[in-house]
């Protein structure tokens, strides 16, 4: 058995006139992420992360914002793509923590069903998946309401 740690970091703009999709769910506001995708910035860190310990790039890599299948795709249709590839290379999930960085909505409300999205998509218990929220107190880019970021790391476990 063979222990991978990856690292993933993703960051978007906040616009009118976009849906806030944060871990695959509809978060109310009067804002919402700019990107080729559905911009989902939790799930594109956790994504990298994953990607990351199985030592295959990036999802800039796989999903490239050049094609316009990926045009508004739902960021969970990703990650789905990502678990097989995860099962393809025989790697399972040993836990995902993943932090969301951003000034306003509060998402305490939504946080539980963010992971569950992300363990259900991944095919792995609940438990191994935390995602917490935090604000950088009005500093920053984050702290401006100008952009929401995301950091995750997680611990994939391989067959030998």
């Amino acid at each position: 058995m063979k222990v991978c740690i990856g690292h993933g970091y993703d960051v978007h703009r906040l616009v009118a006139d976009r849906p806030l999709i944060l871990g695959g769910v509809h978060v109310p506001h009067s804002l919402g992420l700019l990107g080729h995708s559905d911009a989902d910035v939790l799930l594109h860190a956790v994504m990298d992360a994953l990607l990351g310990a199985l030592g295959e790039g990036d999802i800039g890599r796989h999903f490239p914002d050049t094609e316009e299948e990926y045009r508004g795709i739902s960021s969970l249709e990703l990650l789905r793509r990502v678990s097989l590839l995860l099962h393809k290379k025989g790697a399972t999930v040993g836990n995902i923590d993943a932090t969301l960085i951003l000034q306003k909505p509060k998402v305490a409300p939504y946080i539980r069903q963010m992971a569950d999205n992300i363990a259900q998509t991944l095919g792995c218990d609940s438990a191994c998946v935390n995602v917490k929220a935090t604000t950088e107190e009005h500093l920053g880019f984050t702290g401006r309401e100008e952009g929401v970021s995301a950091h995750a790391v997680c611990v994939l476990v391989l067959d030998a």
